[in-house]
């Protein structure tokens, strides 16, 4: 492993003070009933009091104080803070997570953690894993992803694969939508704002002796910006358009057996930008498109042996459906039809084996299917496999205040075959809990995607990207738990990563035969190593000082490749969030959030920067007695312009406004 150093670039103050100030995100501090927040900002103060606990995409639920690994858990008080629309937007605000967007709000929209792929984080919404099949390389756009009725976000940082399987590299994100709390309760939202931006979203549900139901919906329109950057001759804009709904029920059947449903559904419009029609050269582009995506969740629960084993059985679905047109394209209009749909039977099972002990098993078979074309350049292929896979993990107390985690997983593919992967942990807690030390190891595994296994490009001997990561960190608590700190020291190196390699001009070697211009092969390698710093520091009942700063060295490790040794693309080495908040003795809450992004590269070569910018957002919240909260931010106060993708334009100075109400 390659030796570490930190960083000789320069950083702006904003980032220095980052060892005196907190990103509220960054502690695992969630009441199991957050969605029943009042609609003030002041909440999340409070809720540093409530129970330590992590709740990790339908695992078992643990203090977090008792978990090794690296994880943000951002709740609904963190959320409503934040105002944005977008989720992406909030989670790349968490430590070790950055974004790259191809435009502005509904553009496609990348996350990276730890600077793994995109294509390499599992992303699960109320437990069903939505990444898309149909994808080139099987990961996740947070396009069209808004906060909508979310009430949790759970960040797990680091390879995950043990638990979650395939794409779990870099590490997991874990959407949870908000459960009643009340017999009966609603909540309506509005807003709007530059851009032609306007949001509305309500949800209704209620909670009885033996179900529990919950129901939302939202729309969301903005005219943004061009997708096509003015700067180098982008002209109109490129509006985007969104719809969504969700829902959960719960019915106990018995005492001990429990039917879970749950859905969830969106559907958008996007006009975009790109390599335009029949030319395909880059620049303005009439094209558009219609994006629906379908998940669903039935499951039975049940509790034995007096709630010690509780199980699950649950049948999981998702499908991303795409329709791309071109009116300016000769013939057929649409350029892109896809279908990617997955199929998932699982059950899973929780033992507490002793006080301190517990288990976790289980099994899953999953099936994954793709149907795409892009008439008339492309003919129409269409795709399956599957992946069956066991697992089991145990956690224990092995000694007062000392918990050792381990596990194990062994998957079976219908193409390449079998995999094993594993995982442990620790976490030491000390002082009465103010210190807590945690280290853990752990692998990670991705399944090549049906589109690198059965395009016209795709190579049927292709073996699954490979990683093992580790971290080891620190949390230290002062002041009678009004200052956090945390720090972490991570690593992870990833092998046998799927690359496209080009056959133009070569007829010999691997290209021999070759008609369609390239294929897929496993010949890439990367490391990545880094820290984390985040704190909190409560100065008092009304100022709040928030912050994290992370150091990501992602390098390109592929033997004989000329890029070997450089950066790797739209992944900033440095990256920083700060935010003061203040309550004022009028009930006013005032924010203030700076975030801070080094220069990266848009390219493998390393040869298109993307310069460095800081961005400056003003936020402020007003209670109306305890059911009505007015709001409003100014996004981007400096009107700076910056790039996350080369050529492709962002938003500008942009103010909004809204109204909550609750009942």
């Amino acid at each position: 492993m390659n030796s570490f150093r930190f960083p000789l670039l320069p950083i702006p103050w904003c980032v220095l003070l980052v060892a005196v100030a907190a990103l509220p995100a960054g502690a695992a501090e969630i009441d199991s009933g957050a969605q029943a927040s009042a609609p003030d900002e002041a909440g999340a103060a409070a809720a540093t009091a409530v129970e330590r606990v992590v709740v990790t995409a339908n695992r078992s639920p643990t203090d977090a104080d008792h978990v090794g690994q690296s994880f943000t858990v951002l709740t609904l008080d963190q959320l409503r803070q934040d105002q944005e629309i977008s989720l992406a937007d909030i989670v790349a605000r968490t430590p070790g997570v950055t974004l790259a967007r191809n435009g502005g709000p509904g553009q496609p929209t990348s996350l990276f953690i730890r600077g793994a792929d995109s294509g390499q984080t599992l992303v699960l919404i109320d437990g069903v894993k939505v990444n898309d099949p149909s994808d080139p390389n099987s990961g996740y756009d947070f396009a069209n992803l808004d906060v909508g009725d979310i009430a949790r976000v759970e960040v797990l940082r680091g390879p995950q694969s043990t638990l979650y399987g395939s794409e779990a590299i870099g590490g997991v994100v874990n959407i949870v939508t908000a459960q009643p709390t009340a017999p009966f309760q609603g909540d309506i939202q509005a807003e709007g704002g530059s851009y032609g931006t306007a949001y509305v979203r309500a949800g209704l549900g209620g909670k009885a002796d033996r179900f529990d139901w919950r129901l939302a919906a939202w729309y969301h329109s903005t005219d943004s910006v061009s997708a096509f950057d003015k700067t180098f001759g982008g002209t109109g804009n490129d509006p985007f358009h969104t719809a969504g709904a969700s829902g959960r029920l719960t019915y106990a059947l018995t005492p001990g057996l429990q039917l879970d449903e749950r859905a969830y559904f969106t559907w958008s419009r996007t006009e975009f930008d790109g390599f335009d029609t029949p030319t395909f050269t880059f620049g303005n582009d009439n094209e558009f498109g219609r994006i629906r995506q379908v998940v669903d969740y039935t499951g039975l629960n049940a509790s034995l042996l007096d709630g010690r084993l509780k199980n699950r059985l649950a049948f999981e679905y998702s499908s991303l459906n795409r329709q791309y047109e071109d009116p300016n394209q000769p013939g057929s209009k649409f350029t892109f039809l896809d279908t990617g749909a997955a199929t998932t039977v699982e059950d899973e099972g929780v033992f507490a084996i002793a006080p301190g002990y517990q288990a976790v098993f289980g099994a899953q078979s999953a099936r994954s299917t793709i149907d795409t074309a892009s008439p008339p350049f492309a003919p129409r292929f269409k795709a399956g496999a599957t992946l069956t896979s066991g697992y089991g993990q145990l956690s224990g107390e092995v000694l007062p205040n000392l918990t050792l985690t381990a596990g194990g997983r062994y998957d079976d593919h219908s193409t390449f075959g079998g995999h094993a992967t594993g995982q442990a942990s620790a976490a030491w807690r000390l002082n009465g809990g103010d210190t807590i030390l945690r280290a853990s190891f752990g692998q990670g595994f991705k399944a090549p995607s049906l589109f690198q296994l059965y395009s016209p490009f795709g190579n049927l001997t292709l073996r699954p990207e490979e990683a093992n990561g580790w971290d080891a960190g620190i949390e230290q608590r002062f002041l009678a738990g009004r200052v956090d700190l945390q720090a972490s020291y991570f690593g992870r190196e990833t092998r046998n990563l799927i690359d496209f390699v080009s056959c133009f001009g070569i007829t010999t070697g691997a290209c021999a035969g070759n008609t369609v211009g390239g294929f897929y092969d496993n010949i890439a390698r990367t490391s990545a190593q880094g820290v984390e710093v985040q704190a909190t520091w409560r100065a008092s009942d009304r100022l709040t000082l928030a912050g994290n700063y992370t150091y990501d060295h992602d390098v390109d490790r592929s033997p004989g490749s000329p890029t070997r040794g450089l950066q790797l693309a739209r992944r900033p080495r440095n990256t920083a969030n700060l935010t003061a908040s203040y309550v004022w003795p009028v009930g006013l809450t005032t924010a203030v959030a700076v975030r801070y992004a080094d220069r990266s590269y848009d390219n493998a070569a390393n040869t298109i920067p993307l310069q460095s910018y800081v961005l400056w957002d003003l936020r402020a919240s007003y209670p109306i007695g305890r059911r009505v909260a007015l709001y409003g931010r100014i996004e981007n106060l400096t009107d700076k312009h910056y790039e996350t993708t080369y050529q492709y334009g962002t938003l500008g100075r942009a103010a909004y406004a809204g109204v909550r109400y609750q009942f």
